[in-house]
Parts: structure tokens; C-alpha cells; sequence
């Protein structure tokens, strides 16, 4: 009886102490389950400044303050605002880490994060180390580029404010906003050839239009006409009209021996597409353009030559020869003569082709196919710079050697018809596409060579030819005082005045491209500028004093360059220009 007693109360005691611990672990269940690890409150932002340069970063809220290294902690779920401030000389080339926002940089904080500031020393034109400048001949810039904004409408780019053709501006967005199609006062059929041209109210309005063939008939820029084009029934008034064109150039057609195919002055309102200029279109657009680019002064192209290499034509507003008012070679400084006497490297490139000196290279005779020979100073350079005047079998040789001159100027291939100029001579027709395909060979031997990564080629025209645009010339600063010198009895500003008798106004505005790694993707500068800003580019990049009062009076052409940030420096692919379009002088379209 005892033993059974004992071995009872060992199993009551077993049974309740299970039972007891059953009930303790349960306990610690219900516990565990209502009282939770409690979550973190708080996480650790670390920013480290790094790069060439200095700089600072601050947070919103407050916390933020480095230099170079710091840490704050924020609360879960903060959002703080990093703002960074560049030291003097410096730019901010961005984020790294948690962070890959171009400026300010936005976080939350859901976990320990850092972040990298870089500031880096902020770069100018002197990255630059060389500058080529090429001039084609006689096109405006809505004649070559006035349909850009439809396409990019076309081929999915971003919309820029641009003000080409206004047919191709869009109906609502950026300004200027749609339009019809310019027009110009024709002439009158009841007086065909070999009456003048005559604009009354029977005349047409002649309408803008889409040229097919890539050869037209040369209208007349020069000084004459481009003062009819400001203003056809008043050329010496203040207020610019632009209805002359179609008149000028049917006036100058009808009496030219023997007279041209259209005398009706017509081709002078057609223009072009990227369906025919599609290297050109494709380049535009990629780099940078202007809608306010204008030649020097209003006449044809000797003289505005002259100002693209010395910012004056010294009151010539006629080629060298033309009559007894412009005899003598030009006395002004030119940009080359600038650079040489400071030490800075540069050349003249020519081409030769269906020319003398192709079988007679030498420097005396490459001399003639460049309008440095207008100038005094320019006759020297065969004797004392022999070897800065050069064929453009060496311009591909130096960009492929990237021993390309600090400052270059292709001359135009005129001899060999590839200067995009109108056709003087019916048998002899001027086709823009194979001018643009020869100038896309320079363009893309450039961007596929060494000397593309710190090269700039500024492509533009030297004149707008006569052809129509719709925005009037500019006012401008005479570069030294001469008046016009040259003019022939009964030219337009020998009798009488206007403002524009002067040299105090732009010529009419012109096609700009400018091609470099550091140029401003898909950018349109409305800055207005002519032809002598790229001498003051030239001048700003190499410390050289203005050659004029002219070039000194231009905007910088850096804003259409971010020295800090290389785009380009791998080049896009532009497509093949097109040189199969139809060219015929004897009918339009």
C-alpha cells in the first residue's frame, strides 16, 4: 500500500508539471505575439563630395552639411532634399550612389543610404583646340531650313521655338504658331518678256513651295537687289516689307543675255525638305542651329567674305575691280594675320578640282582660289606662310593625323560645282545635293577621327543669294566708319538715304550648323549674331583683340556649347546624303 501510494503521487506530480510547463510556454506565446521587436526609427544618410574641384551639399531638413564627408540620421519615411553649391570655379557634374538626379537630389528614407557629390573644375572654350569654319554659297535659311520643325514633328524630336516657314509651325505649343505659306507679288502675265517684270493689281501672289529639282537658276544678291527685297516700292525706308524678291530676281532674268528658263522670278520663293537635304537636316538637328543668323551686309558675296575673315569689307560693298570706287586690295587685318602675329597656329584649305592648280599645287596659285587674296596682307602668304595655304588632300590628312591648325577655313569648291551656289549658266547646273554630300565627307571624316574630341566645325553660308526670307535684316555696328564706296551711278543709296545705305545692318539671315563633342544637343540659339561672330569665337578662345567694331559687338557663340559636358564625344551617325534627286533648270518645280 505504501509503494502504490508513492508511485501515485510521482505521476500527479509528472501530470501537473507538464501541465504547468504547457501553460508557462503559453503564456510566453500570448506574450511574444502581442509585444512585437520594435522597428527601427531612424536611418543614416552619408554623403561623400568628390572630383577635381569643390563644392558643398545641404539637406532639407536639416542635417546635411559637407565638406568632404558627413552623416545625419533622418527618420523613417523622411524625404530629404539634397542641394548642392559649387565653390568658385567649379561645376556640379552630378550624382553617384542612391542618387542619379541631374541637381537637386531626392531621397527617402526607408534604409541606410549614401550618396556621392561630385564637383569638377568648370571647363571653357578652351577645350577647344581647334576651330574649322566653312562658308557654302548663297542659300537662306528658309530656303534650306525653313521646314525643320515639321521635321522633327516627323521623326520624334522634341519641339524647339524656331521660326522657319511658318507652314511647318505647329498649331498650339512653342511660338511662332502655324500660317499659310508666304507669298511675294509676281508678275503680271499681260506683260511677258521682254517687258521688265511688272507688279500691279493683276499680279499673282507667288507662294511659297517645295523646289524638286536641285538645281535652280541664280538670282541676283547684290546690293541693288537685296535693297528691293527690303522693300520692293521704297528701298530706302525704315520699315522692311521683304515683298521684292520675286521682282529682283524676274527683273534680273529678263535682262541677262540670253535670259533665263524662269522670268518669272518664281524659284525664288521654292525651298527644300529633309527629303532632300537629309544630311544637313539629320546634323541640324543633332547639334545646334540659330534662327537669327545673318550675313554681314546686304550684297553679294565678295564683300561678306571679307567680313568673315576681317569683320569689314572697307566700304566695298562690290567685288575688288568692279569699278573705280574699288580698285586697291583691302589694308584691314584679317583673323590669320591676328593669329600669327600671337603665335596660334592655322591654315587655308582649297580645293583644287577643275582647277590650275591641281596639276600646279603651289602656294601662289592656291592663293587664287582663296578671297584672302583680297587683302594686302593675303599676297604675302605664298612667300613668308607658305605652308598655312593648302590643298584639302591635307585637311583629311591632318584630321586623320590630328594635326589640324588651331583655326582653319575650308574655302568653297566652286570650280568643281560643289559650293551649293545657284547655276550662272544653264549649261553648267550647280547641284545642292552633291555640295552637301561634299560636305558631309569633311564633317564625318572630323567626328571619325583623333581630332574630334576637341574640335569645333562651324558650317554656314556666305549669303542668303537673293532667295526668299521672311525675317528682315538687322540692325548692326559699322566696323570702322567707311561708308559704301563703290557704288555705281543710279545704285540704290546714291541719290538718297535710308537706313540701310549704310553699313549699320545685317544682310539677310543664313543656315547655321555647329558640329562639336561640347555642342548643345537638339539646340536652336535665337541670339542675333552674323557672320563675324565666329571671328569673335576665335577671338574669345584664343585672347585676341576684335579685329573691328563689328566682330566686337557680336554675342559669344559659346551658348551653344556645355564646355563641361561632352555629348558628342562619340558622335551619332548621320545617314548618307542623298544625291540622286532630279536636276533641270528649264521648267520648276
Amino acid at each position: 500500500m505504501i509503494r502504490h501510494s508513492f508511485s501515485l503521487l510521482v505521476a500527479i506530480f509528472t501530470v501537473a508539471l507538464f501541465l504547468g510547463n504547457s501553460g508557462i510556454a503559453s503564456a510566453q506565446s500570448e506574450s511574444s505575439a502581442s509585444s512585437p521587436v520594435p522597428a527601427t526609427t531612424s536611418y543614416q544618410l552619408t554623403v561623400t563630395l568628390a572630383g577635381t574641384s569643390t563644392g558643398t551639399v545641404a539637406s532639407s531638413p536639416a542635417g546635411i552639411t559637407c565638406a568632404p564627408t558627413c552623416t545625419a540620421s533622418f527618420g523613417a519615411g523622411t524625404v530629404v532634399t539634397l542641394t548642392p553649391t559649387q565653390g568658385k570655379g567649379a561645376y556640379f557634374a552630378g550624382w553617384s550612389g542612391a542618387c542619379t538626379s541631374t541637381y537637386t537630389c531626392k531621397l527617402t528614407m526607408n534604409a541606410n543610404k549614401s550618396v556621392t557629390a561630385t564637383f569638377n573644375v568648370s571647363q571653357t572654350v578652351k577645350v577647344l583646340n581647334h576651330i574649322i569654319f566653312m562658308a557654302q554659297e548663297n542659300r537662306s535659311l528658309d530656303h534650306y531650313f525653313g521646314a525643320l520643325r515639321g521635321y522633327w514633328k516627323a521623326n520624334g524630336f522634341a519641339d524647339r521655338s524656331f521660326d522657319g516657314l511658318r507652314q511647318f509651325n505647329p498649331t498650339s505649343g512653342l511660338t511662332p504658331l502655324y500660317g499659310p505659306p508666304p507669298t511675294n507679288p509676281g508678275c503680271d502675265p499681260a506683260f511677258p518678256p521682254p517687258n521688265d517684270c511688272t507688279v500691279d493689281s493683276a499680279s499673282p501672289n507667288v507662294a511659297s513651295y517645295h523646289l524638286i529639282t536641285q538645281c535652280i537658276e541664280n538670282p541676283s544678291p547684290s546690293w541693288n537687289e537685296s535693297h528691293v527685297d527690303w522693300n520692293r516700292v521704297n528701298p530706302y525706308s525704315a520699315t522692311p516689307t521683304l515683298d521684292g524678291y520675286v521682282w529682283t530676281t524676274a527683273h534680273d532674268s529678263r535682262n541677262i543675255s540670253p535670259p533665263y528658263n524662269d522670268t518669272n522670278g518664281i524659284r525664288d520663293m521654292g525651298y527644300y525638305t529633309d527629303a532632300d537635304l537629309n544630311f544637313y537636316y539629320f546634323m541640324a538637328t543633332q547639334f545646334a542651329t540659330s534662327d537669327r543668323w545673318f550675313s554681314p551686309v546686304m550684297t553679294r558675296t565678295s564683300s561678306n567674305r571679307d567680313y568673315l575673315i576681317a569683320a569689314t569689307s572697307q566700304g566695298y560693298v562690290y567685288p575688288i575691280g568692279s569699278d573705280s570706287g574699288d580698285q586697291a586690295l583691302l589694308t584691314a587685318t584679317t583673323i590669320f594675320q591676328k593669329l600669327e602675329t600671337a603665335g596660334i597656329s592655322w591654315k587655308i584649305y582649297v580645293n583644287t578640282s577643275n582647277t590650275a592648280c591641281s596639276s600646279n599645287p603651289t602656294p601662289s596659285c592656291l592663293l587664287t582660289l582663296s578671297y584672302v587674296q583680297n587683302f594686302q596682307w593675303g599676297h604675302s602668304i605664298p612667300t613668308t606662310y607658305p605652308q598655312n595655304i593648302t590643298t584639302m588632300t591635307q585637311y583629311f590628312t591632318d584630321v586623320k593625323n590630328g594635326t589640324l591648325p588651331a583655326v582653319a577655313i575650308i574655302e568653297p569648291a566652286s570650280a568643281a560645282g560643289l559650293d551649293e551656289h545657284g547655276s550662272d549658266f544653264d549649261q553648267y547646273p550647280i547641284n545642292i545635293q552633291l555640295g552637301a554630300n561634299y560636305v558631309a565627307s569633311l564633317i564625318n571624316a572630323l567626328m571619325n577621327s583623333v581630332s574630334w574630341k576637341d574640335s569645333a566645325f562651324i558650317l554656314t553660308f556666305d549669303e542668303s543669294g537673293g532667295i526668299y526670307d521672311h525675317v528682315p535684316p538687322q540692325p548692326a555696328v559699322s566696323p570702322d566708319g567707311i561708308k559704301p564706296q563703290d557704288l555705281m551711278t543710279n545704285d540704290i543709296c546714291t541719290t538718297s538715304t535710308g537706313p540701310t545705305c549704310d553699313f549699320t545692318y545685317t544682310g539677310f539671315r543664313l543656315p547655321l550648323i555647329v558640329i562639336s563633342p561640347y555642342t548643345r544637343p537638339h539646340y536652336v540659339s535665337h541670339t542675333v549674331m552674323d557672320l563675324t561672330a565666329i571671328l569673335r569665337f576665335i577671338e574669345g578662345r584664343f585672347g585676341l583683340t576684335p579685329l573691328t567694331k563689328r566682330d566686337a559687338a557680336q554675342k559669344s557663340m559659346n551658348e551653344f556649347f556645355n564646355f563641361n559636358s561632352a555629348a558628342w564625344l562619340k558622335p551619332p551617325t548621320p545617314p548618307v546624303q542623298k544625291t540622286s534627286g532630279a536636276c533641270y533648270l528649264n521648267k520648276l518645280p
